[in-house]
């Protein structure tokens, strides 16, 4: 499928450009020893997560996908885990395959570049200077930026406005279906990579306009 090029591209952060599931299954076990709780490991934290921190507390003080804990304990857990979190931010995470690669065709090509996540700006921010990629985008709308978050439109909307352009000259690439939902909801196009923090379900099934193996697979789509 052959896509009409955006003038504006939106990228998520977690799952599409980083992975970052090495530092948070290690903030997870952490905060999880603390209460004497097993730990999950990393396998597991990886089809948790996706959702924000404190989704990803609950499943891991439960260990169950819609797990509710004791509303006592969960408010003990998230500082725990949100101090770890600053201090192990950026450790162990890192760029999948392709990503530079691709933002650089990305710049060549003029188009403006946005970093639209649900991940709070104080791990957001770190996270993108740590990997050396901060400064490729003109905006970053971060989980706490706005009032609403992904999978609602306003983030998407928002960084269009910014950019001056109408919706459907932006495209959003993301990796799930919280990102399709936003995308289609703000009437743009969606790209996914293959790869990601989808719960384990194939992203082909939410029907993104199309779907990559790496970043470096962009610019053939158009």
């Amino acid at each position: 499928m052959t896509l009409n090029k955006p003038s504006v591209v939106l990228i998520d952060l977690d799952g599409t450009l980083v992975d970052s599931v090495p530092d948070l299954a290690w903030c997870t076990d952490k905060m999880l020893a603390s209460f004497d709780i097993p730990a999950r490991g990393e396998a597991k934290v990886r089809t948790w997560v996706g959702n924000g921190v404190g989704t990803l507390i609950k499943r891991a003080l439960t260990n169950e996908m819609d797990g509710e804990p004791e509303a006592a304990l969960f408010d003990e857990a998230l500082p725990i885990f949100m101090d770890l979190y600053k201090q192990h931010v950026c450790v162990d995470s890192y760029l999948y395959p392709g990503v530079k690669q691709g933002l650089k065709w990305l710049k060549q090509e003029k188009i403006k570049l946005g970093c639209v996540t649900n991940k709070n700006e104080q791990f957001t921010l770190p996270v993108l200077k740590a990997l050396g990629i901060h400064d490729d985008f003109d905006l970053v709308i971060s989980g706490d930026s706005l009032p609403l978050k992904k999978p609602d439109p306003a983030p998407l909307l928002h960084g269009a406005d910014f950019f001056g352009v109408s919706p459907d000259k932006a495209m959003m690439i993301g990796d799930s279906v919280s990102d399709v939902k936003a995308s289609r909801a703000a009437g743009m196009s969606i790209v996914c990579v293959s790869y990601g923090y989808n719960h384990g379900v194939d992203i082909h099934t939410s029907e993104p306009d199309a779907v990559i193996d790496t970043f470096a697979e962009l610019e053939s789509l158009f």
